[in-house]
């Protein structure tokens, strides 16, 4: 979380996943277009291993006051079947059991809120420079 925070200003629990070689981005990206039924399945450890995780997640939050913020994460590559319309939304879902607790902690991020304003100052500098 450390190293997403600092280069982010947010940690998610499936980046975490990735940075810790528990998911892959291949894996990741076979979730995220619907080839996989729940992220649980493509990850290499057990699902206490995943429970302590996200718990160590959230103990690392609170401890460094990060705001939790709840994603809705949408399989990609979802196509208008007419061209007409809205695109249609399907919901991931992250675990075995589709619990709504274990749903809500997969789908949260944590954000830095002194970071990503910092970095926001920081584009706004940049792009000023950039008008130049």
């Amino acid at each position: 979380m450390y190293h997403q925070l600092k280069r982010k200003g947010y940690a998610t629990a499936v980046d975490v996943l990735m940075d810790l070689e528990i998911l892959s981005m291949t894996d990741y990206e076979l979730w995220r277009n619907g080839k996989v039924l729940y992220l649980e399945k493509v990850c290499k450890v057990n699902l206490k291993k995943l429970s302590t995780i996200l718990h160590e997640m959230r103990v690392y939050a609170k401890k460094g006051n990060l705001k939790p913020s709840f994603c809705v994460y949408k399989r990609w590559a979802v196509k208008k079947k007419n061209g007409q319309g809205k695109k249609l939304v399907i919901k991931l879902r992250f675990s075995k059991s589709g619990s709504e607790d274990i749903e809500k902690w997969y789908a949260t991020h944590f954000v830095d809120t002194k970071k990503i304003e910092k970095i926001k100052e920081e584009k706004q500098v940049n792009s000023s420079d950039d008008k130049q």
